[in-house]
Formats: C-alpha cells, sequence, structure tokens
C-alpha cells in the first residue's frame, strides 16, 4: 500500500496538475493542511493533507468510522476543523465559511428535505435562497424523470426517488465543488444513468466523492485518499492504485 506521504502533500500535483496559487490560476477547489478533528477524546480526524485542483475528483475510502463524513462536514462548513488549516476554493474555512455555502453542493446521507413538502416545494424553497429561477427547479426535476412524482409529499416516495431529488437540491445553484457521500445509494441502474450527468465527472464541478464501491469510485477519481482511524493512510493518483490496494482499507 502506497505510504501516506505522496507528491500532493509536498507541493506536486498528480497527474502533473499545477501548483497551487500560479500567477493566472484560480485557487484549488481543496487544500487541507494537517486537518484534525475530534468529538471529546475520541480522534475523527488527524493530519489529513492534500490539495485538489477545480474539475479533479477526489474519492474518499474507509470503514465506517474512519472519519469520511466528518471530513465531508468539514468542507461544507458544518463543523471547525480543531487543528490545521481547510481551505475551499480559496476561501479559509471557518472564517470564510460564508463565500463558501452559496458556491458548494452538498449530497449526504440525510437528503437535507423536508418530508411534509413535495419534491417541488422543497427544490423552489431552495431555490429562493440561492436566487435561482423556477424554470432551473423544473428543468432539473425532468433530468432526473421526478416531473410527474414532484408534487407528492417526499414522506410518500421511495428512497430512491427521494435521492433523486436531493441530487437537484445539491446541484441546484450550479456549485463550483460538489460533496457526494455515497450519491448512487439507492437508484436503480436507470436513474443513476440520469443523474449522471448533473453528479458525474462530466458536470465540470471539482468533486470529493465518498463510497463504498471501491470499483467505481476508482474509476471515477483522479485522486484516493485512504482513512484508518481517522488517519490518512494512503494519498495517491487513482491511476497508481488498483481495488485490492483499497480493500485493505476495510480488512
Amino acid at each position: 500500500m502506497p505510504p501516506a506521504e505522496s507528491p500532493t502533500s509536498t507541493g506536486a500535483r498528480p497527474g502533473g496538475w499545477a501548483a497551487a496559487g500560479a500567477a493566472g490560476e484560480p485557487a484549488p477547489a481543496v487544500e487541507l493542511r494537517d486537518l484534525s478533528r475530534a468529538y471529546g477524546e475520541r480522534v475523527a480526524l488527524a493530519g489529513v493533507t492534500l490539495t485538489l485542483p477545480r474539475g479533479a475528483t477526489l474519492a474518499v475510502f474507509g470503514a465506517n468510522g474512519a472519519g469520511k463524513t466528518t471530513l465531508l462536514r468539514i468542507l461544507a462548513t458544518l463543523l471547525s476543523p480543531h487543528a490545521g488549516t481547510a481551505r475551499v476554493l480559496g476561501c479559509e474555512l471557518p472564517r470564510d465559511g460564508w463565500a463558501v455555502r452559496g458556491r458548494v453542493g452538498l449530497l449526504a446521507h440525510e437528503p437535507l428535505l423536508y418530508r411534509e413538502l413535495s419534491g417541488r416545494e422543497n427544490l423552489r424553497f431552495h431555490a429562493r435562497l440561492h436566487g435561482v429561477g423556477a424554470a432551473r427547479v423544473e428543468a432539473l426535476l425532468e433530468a432526473v424523470g421526478m416531473t410527474r412524482r414532484a408534487d407528492e409529499p417526499l414522506r410518500t416516495l421511495s428512497r430512491g426517488m427521494a435521492q433523486r431529488i436531493a441530487i437537484c437540491r445539491a446541484v441546484l445553484h450550479s456549485p463550483e465543488l460538489l460533496l457526494l457521500d455515497e450519491p448512487l445509494a439507492n437508484l436503480d441502474p436507470g436513474a443513476a444513468g440520469a443523474v449522471e450527468p448533473l453528479i458525474g465527472a462530466g458536470s465540470g464541478a471539482a468533486r470529493v466523492l465518498i463510497s463504498h464501491d471501491v470499483e467505481h469510485g476508482l474509476e471515477e477519481a483522479d485522486v484516493v485518499l485512504g482513512l484508518r482511524g481517522g488517519r490518512q493512510a494512503l494519498l495517491a493518483r487513482a491511476g497508481e492504485l488498483d481495488a485490492a490496494a483499497l480493500r485493505e482499507l476495510y480488512a
């Protein structure tokens, strides 16, 4: 298994990517330096260091409790790090969290939707928060095949249908960074294909993708982060790894 230290954590970029902050280039999507977070005496993350360029995908692997969701919540400005530094789209967290929230799309385990409202009502509510027009809502509902069921309360929908609405919410404001926690959970193959243009590599957004599907996650990734017990067990270009190496994280 590759060591935790890699070219990414020492200044060079995987695949020959340009260094962060080069003249005329936007800041990387994500920059982490010795990022740490604890819950009481339990360490959830410790010493995570990496750089993710704009438009690239970071796949994060690790067993349950490895720190994956904590990492995503920090990047989404829902948690503050206890040590180290985190920058998202050039903004330091948590200090500049206000400047990040409208540029990031979060798809978490929970759909972050109101169960008593319909899918359409949920999306229109979030559209108003982001200053997005109703036409965008209708276009997304059509894209994920939910137009006919969009006026039913969310609590009456299947998990897969609710996931499609949650994906629409996450991309409603055309975010520059997508934070995706098992985005294809509960989706049948047809639904997974429908959401691919919205949250896949072709979306144009940088992505941080949490997945237990090692093969699929590896195919999607430019950079791979492996966590074990909150610590950075590996960091490498996706092309340098195979599925067997990643499965060791779950042993």
